[in-house]
């Protein structure tokens, strides 16, 4: 076995209980530790991009520190959409999110109108400040992935593969792994894309399309999916977002090449 997987399963025994520790009596789960420490990353690596670029750090700060909570609060009520009859019997379920149960897509469509609204008071271009944070994002979302292995959810269909992993006795396909590496991989090139873009914005639907089309073919072998009847969720997000961010990016890049 690869030393990689002998790893890993070192992990998964170190990690097997979704508790890390008590703090005055409350325990404090992993789940939230690597949400949060993708949070911090991503913060940390959105103010050195900003600092970079030229644009002020506090204005950056400023807009995390709204769009954060604002995006918690997304990911929160987009999954409790479509997962109301798992709460309408017990409302304040809705707000023990150490459970689990926060929806990525609803987390990054309020996070972004919270960011887009915050550039148009600050008279700041949303564009620019889109390209800071999204490689921010998609760093932050490989990291939080891993709570999901700690919850014991968020995994797949049944596999013999060999690097499947072992849930309630069955060997299954380790979803939240495919999607936390796909998720560096993006983070990776979007970084080295960045010099190359050919107009402010471009990181932002490369993001778009690239998670999305990765999360269109990796959904389907999950088994917790949000549904809409017989669909799922996440496929059709994934599909509207690709087609609107092939259509945006088709049409910055024409009036970019005109200019």
């Amino acid at each position: 076995m690869p030393d990689f997987w002998q790893l890993a399963i070192f992990l998964g025994v170190i990690f097997v209980d979704p508790v890390a520790f008590h703090l005055f009596g409350l325990p404090i789960r992993w789940y939230g530790i690597l949400i949060a420490a993708g949070m911090a990353v991503g913060t940390i690596l959105a103010i050195h991009r900003a600092k970079e670029i030229g644009v002020s750090e506090n204005s950056v700060l400023d807009m995390l520190l709204i769009a954060i909570p604002l995006a918690i609060i997304g990911a929160r009520v987009y999954y409790v959409i479509f997962k109301w009859g798992d709460y309408s019997g017990d409302i304040l379920r809705i707000f023990n999110i150490r459970e689990g149960g926060l929806a990525i897509h609803g987390g990054v469509i309020a996070g972004v109108l919270a960011g887009y609204f915050f550039c148009r008071v600050r008279n700041i271009s949303f564009w620019k400040m889109a390209d800071i944070c999204v490689p921010s994002i998609v760093l932050g979302q490989a990291i939080g992935r891993w709570g999901n292995f700690i919850n014991q959810e968020a995994y797949g269909v049944p596999t013999d593969l060999p690097w499947g992993i072992m849930v309630n006795g069955e060997k299954v396909h380790p979803t939240f792994l495919y999607e936390s590496i796909w998720n560096v991989f993006v983070f990776l090139f979007l970084i080295g894309y960045d010099r190359k873009k050919k107009f402010e914005g471009e990181l932002l639907f490369l993001y778009a399309i690239l998670y999305s089309a990765a999360r269109f073919f990796i959904e389907g072998l999950r088994i917790d999916s949000l549904m809409i009847g017989p669909f799922r969720v996440a496929q059709i997000v994934s599909l509207f977002v690709i087609v609107i961010a092939l259509f945006f990016r088709h049409k910055k890049r024409s009036l970019h090449s005109k200019t």
